[in-house]
């Protein structure tokens, strides 16, 4: 179908406004680009389908919009998530109806729970053929509501930039996340005089009044044991460094919630680590003691399994910082919430801190943070020592690989993580340290970790982009891997192969440790185990057009490495990894417990 052509084209055409012959007329298709090039947005992500057409015809004339062509819509939209991430703005995405939809909703949970701003545009048939119910059709709205920060449809050309402007402004205002503009094609055949402006998008850098400010900072002096618990709204509002500050003149270790960026470096003396996200009890655990709490840029708490009472001290006072009025005692009670956001309220509240405690608060928090970091400094150094010791063992541990890698990569290199049961010995050689140089998935959602790779390395073509991913993520989204190749864009991938599904066996022993059973790493069920026949990730790679390499034996782990580092394009390299499963985690991430595998 070619633009402006067709019976509802013509029956929506009959009752336009538009003067002159509607053949000449710019349409919808070339406005709605326009309004992509006025919003500096220069990549679109997509996989074609029969309901765009005529937005798809007209895409390939604007040479200064980039389709990045994929094959498959998890994919597609999981690499708009690492390019929105890297970059720090939103990317914009087109699918097809409502199964081009389908296949992007789990992608989209993962967008949602991370925050991810971007505009997801999926095409239809038109308006005039919805009371048909023909084929394809579907409620992209009704699809898409429960995934994202907010879904809508377009219905009449007259308020089609309108509508996109909107949405671009909601993806990207606190607290930022996936928006849906159902796209029906013969709204956009119709000609189009709508004027073409920037989208403005809110300024949210507001901090509380002075008053406030001092009583939260009452709330927090005095405490013996403070405790932070931050998440991405403190990286998307740039206070990473304002919330060191406040760490290091509170005295208080800083725990990570729902963290798919870097929040503090990993490597700095208060850094607690992440609090993980399957079991209530754990972020209990965390918190047990804390007599004072600052929550800020984050809900507590993002547990699968969550308590459903409050696992604060009863005498516990609790601040809370968001841009998201939702976020702030949405699960628990808190003493005082404050909807602000992180870095100029990180920075008042610091201040207010030291007048409020004074100098011997200061020596305190002074005594309190060289503890807590002598502690952690121990704790990683055992670990360390502990990876040092089996770096040649066989088969190969993740960390020896980390270890070289370490080595290996340029300072200004930037990690994509997706290991997961692997990441602990991954960051232990590569913690993370500068903000905008770590991303990870925030889990509940596989597959991530090659595409988003991709589109970082697309927001960064200067940079060296590594993505690591397991060997259950990889096969959830690989067609990411021919759009790499396709646009020759140079990510460096590493997918850990253990021939399993790791993580669901540990959880599983953690389930049974709260059952109490006696041999809780015993047999698991045989459907965890996807190594037979085992998956040639090496040759999958080259199928799609990405070189690859494999490392089985520590020997093969530095060459293999420098090849991959020293490709101008993309390139794969396969580890195969022990096996082994795990109980309670040691220090430092480590796991001591290896058990038979089923």
């Amino acid at each position: 179908m070619t633009a402006g052509s067709g019976p509802a084209a013509a029956d929506l055409a009959s009752g336009s406004a538009a003067t002159g012959n509607a053949a000449a007329a710019v349409t919808g298709h070339r406005r709605l680009l326009e309004q992509l090039r006025a919003d500096g947005v220069r990549h679109l992500f997509g996989n074609p389908g029969s309901t765009e057409e005529g937005l798809l015809d007209e895409i390939a004339r604007f040479a200064d919009v980039e389709y990045v062509l994929g094959l498959q819509e998890a994919a597609v939209v999981c690499t708009a998530d690492g390019y929105a991430q890297a970059a720090g703005r939103p990317s914009v995405v087109l699918l097809h109806s409502g199964v081009g939809l389908g296949n992007a909703v789990g992608s989209l949970c993962h967008a949602r729970q991370r925050g991810t701003p971007m505009v997801v545009l999926a095409g239809e048939a038109g308006v005039a053929y919805e009371p048909l119910e023909a084929h394809m059709a579907a409620d992209l709205v009704a699809i898409a509501r429960p995934v994202t920060k907010y879904a809508t449809r377009a219905v009449h050309p007259g308020s089609l930039l309108r509508q996109f402007r909107r949405c671009l402004k909601v993806a990207a205002t606190p607290p930022r996340g996936p928006v849906l503009l159902a796209l029906p094609q013969d709204v956009l055949d119709q000609p189009n005089g709508e004027p073409v402006v920037p989208t403005v998008v809110p300024d949210t850098r507001a901090v509380p009044e002075p008053g406030l400010v001092r009583e939260a900072a009452r709330l927090l002096a005095g405490a013996s044991s403070p405790l932070i618990v931050a998440g991405d709204g403190v990286a998307a509002g740039g206070a990473v460094a304002e919330l060191a500050e406040l760490a290091e003149a509170w005295g208080a270790q800083v725990r990570f919630g729902m963290a798919s960026e870097l929040l503090l470096p990993w490597t700095h003396p208060l850094s607690g680590g992440l609090m993980g996200h399957m079991f209530g009890e754990d972020s209990a655990a965390a918190v047990a003691d804390a007599d004072a709490v600052l929550i800020c840029g984050t809900y507590v708490f993002p547990d699968v399994f969550p308590l459903l009472t409050s696992p604060f001290r009863e005498d516990a006072r609790i601040v809370h910082v968001d841009l998201d009025p939702y976020a702030i005692a949405k699960n628990h009670p808190v003493t005082l919430g404050l909807v602000a956001d992180p870095r100029p309220t990180l920075r008042a509240l610091t201040a207010a801190l030291r007048e409020e405690t004074g100098d011997a608060g200061a020596a305190a928090a002074a005594r309190r943070a060289e503890r807590i970091g002598a502690e952690a400094h121990r704790k990683r150094e055992a670990a360390l020592e502990a990876d040092r010791a089996d770096r040649d063992q066989m088969p190969l541990r993740m960390a020896a690989v980390a270890e070289r890698l370490a080595g290996l990569l340029p300072d200004d290199a930037i990690l994509f993580d997706e290991a997961l049961t692997n990441s602990p010995d991954l960051t232990r050689w590569l913690p993370p340290e500068r903000p905008g140089a770590f991303f990870q998935t925030p889990g509940g959602t596989l597959g991530v970790g090659i595409p988003g790779a991709v589109g970082a390395k697309l927001a960064h073509p200067d940079r060296t982009v590594v993505g690591c991913t397991g060997d259950g993520g990889a096969m959830f989204t690989f067609q990411a891997l021919w759009t790499a190749a396709h646009h020759g864009i140079g990510v460096k991938l590493i997918v850990c192969h253990n021939a399993g599904y790791r993580l669901l066996k540990e959880n599983l022993v953690e389930y049974r440790e709260a059952l109490g059973d006696p041999e809780p790493a015993g047999e698991f069920p045989w459907f965890f185990d996807v190594g037979e026949p085992r998956i040639d990730f090496a040759a999958l790679a080259e199928s799609l057009g990405v070189p690859a390499a494999r490392i089985t034996e520590p020997a093969e782990i530095e060459p293999v490495l420098r090849t991959m580092l020293g490709q101008d394009g993309p390139f794969l390299v396969e580890v195969w990894l022990e096996r082994a499963v795990t109980g309670a985690a040691a220090e430092g991430g480590r796991c001591p417990l290896e058990v038979k595998q089923s």
